[in-house]
């Protein structure tokens, strides 16, 4: 079977100076450019002595450049391995101990604590890249030849590893070969209609997978455009809106554009999708951003071990609180957690996977990896359930499943019930440790207006909504919640912030 990169330059433009990427700067990046800079990218791996196989790993601000080394490495056979910009010194020794890479590419204002580590670490080859897209990678880069004849590779070679958060024990090194890739960004590309004509607004970080995977490789793959944005900066968001057809974010840019008064229905009135992923949509910023924009956000859910999984219907009802069917291809099943027998439409269980999609285990962890998949299925660690009409709920995480006097509480179904309420913008529900229920719920409220803190307030409001055990024994009022790069609330933070709720 074919690389990936093969795959997506046959879906590039025939014109080669069609563009690719338009910079903040103003700056354009062709495809005949890309074809061009990911050869250099290639050529130079090739001359260090990188073997296909090898890792490259590389922590560095999001540009061009990474985006041009990433397709390098899909060229010469090389795994890409991207270190979230967040991690500590800490955490990068051990990855660096972990993957064993070939290449370690780092931003050189943090040269002092990250050579030593890569030195102790046995890497061979250094490289630094800056925020501007520069550095010794690109020096030595701009020296090789623009032409690179690609490797070819099986559908099972490794095109890529994404560590995964770490919440529940150490970091594990997700495998994704070419053809994992492959198959999700075809799918992906036809579910939602890419096209040619397609100019995408990027704001999305590209050490994860929405922002590496899903919007770059589905642009590549219809021959379209983005506009990269090097975070999400609310004023370069609005002036580029009018340029995009399509915006893939997080739940996080859908609120913060809502609170701008330029955010308005005619500023948007030509865009073709809005996508929202990596963290969950409140169906309350779902009807909002319906009733002020006429866009129905396409809400889909995915992982790093599989990519994209499931996704509202790009024709059809994009129903809020649900994360929509089983793309095609992909076996969903919802299952007993302990047992793996299937279980009746609207029951809540473990989400497993099954598809060409789904990852090829956990870098150096065999016995990890093996129990995670039963029957032919990855079990994904979510629990949710699906309607009656086949459409998927996401209800939580296992590991986030509190426990009160007995009875089963899902997170996802209070906070659906917290974020309905007009004084409601955010919420994150918790379980701690209660002297007599064994674990109590702590619901966390961002609310609506400033200063907002009615606790007894809220309470009677959930009192209709909510099973007497269900419902909060105490509401937090905060600020903000704590979330990581991607959007998605950082429960743990929360759990150790609020422990001794219940303490005596």
């Amino acid at each position: 079977m074919a690389n990936l990169y093969t795959l997506l330059e046959s879906r590039f433009p025939a014109a080669l100076d069609a563009p690719f990427a338009t910079n903040s700067d103003g700056s354009v990046l062709t495809y005949g450019e890309l074809k061009k800079q990911s050869a250099r990218y290639a050529n130079l791996l090739v001359t260090l002595g990188l073997q296909p196989g090898d890792r490259v790993a590389v922590q560095a601000a999001k540009s061009t450049s990474m985006m041009m080394l990433y397709l390098g490495c899909l060229r010469a056979g090389a795994v890409f391995l991207p270190l979230n910009t967040a991690y500590t010194s800490a955490e990068i020794d051990y990855f660096l101990q972990d993957a064993s890479p070939s290449l370690f590419v780092f931003d050189p204002s943090h040269e002092a604590s990250l050579r030593p580590l890569a030195t102790a670490a046995g890497v061979p080859h250094l490289a630094t890249l800056d925020e501007h897209g520069d550095g010794t990678l690109c020096t030595e880069a701009s020296q090789r030849s623009p032409e690179f004849m690609t490797f070819e590779v099986s559908d099972d070679d490794l095109a890529a590893i994404l560590y995964t958060s770490g919440t529940t024990g150490r970091s594990k090194g997700a495998m994704l070969s070419h053809g994992n890739l492959a198959s999700n960004c075809a799918t992906l590309c036809e579910y939602w209609r890419f096209s040619a004509d397609d100019v995408l607004l990027h704001a999305l970080p590209i050490f994860h997978t929405h922002g590496l995977f899903v919007a770059t490789n589905v642009v590549l793959s219809a021959g379209a455009q983005m506009i990269f944005l090097e975070s999400f900066d609310i004023d370069r968001v609005i002036a580029a809106l009018p340029r995009s057809t399509v915006m893939m974010g997080v739940p996080t840019f859908y609120i913060r554009l809502l609170k701008d008064v330029r955010f308005t229905r005619e500023l948007v009135a030509h865009m073709r999708l809005f996508v929202s992923g990596s963290a969950p949509l409140s169906a309350d910023i779902h009807r909002a951003f319906r009733e002020h924009t006429g866009h129905v956000i396409l809400e889909r859910y995915g992982m790093t071990e599989t990519n994209m999984i499931t996704s509202n219907p790009y024709d059809g009802e994009r129903r809020p609180g649900t994360v929509g069917f089983p793309l095609p291809g992909i076996s969903v099943t919802i299952a007993d957690p302990e047992t793996g027998a299937e279980i009746a439409p609207g029951e809540v269980g473990v989400i497993q996977i099954k598809g060409p999609n789904v990852f090829k285990g956990y870098w150096n962890m065999p016995e990890k990896t093996a129990a995670e998949f039963r029957n032919g299925h990855f079990i994904s660690g979510d629990l949710g359930r699906f309607d009656e009409e086949g459409y998927v709920a996401i209800v939580g995480r296992e590991k986030d499943l509190i426990i009160a006097g007995g009875y089963n509480i899902y997170p996802a179904e209070v906070e659906a019930a917290l974020d309905e309420l007009p004084e409601v913008r955010e919420s994150a529900v918790i379980g701690v440790s209660h002297p007599d229920m064994g674990e109590g719920v702590v619901a966390v409220v961002v609310p609506a207006s400033a200063g907002f803190s009615d606790e007894p307030k809220l309470k009677v409001a959930l009192q209709e909504r909510l099973a007497r055990f269900k419902q909060p024994r105490r509401i937090m009022f905060v600020d903000e919640l704590p979330k990581n790069a991607m959007g998605k609330v950082q429960k743990t933070s929360l759990r150790e912030q609020f422990r001794n709720t219940f303490v005596m």
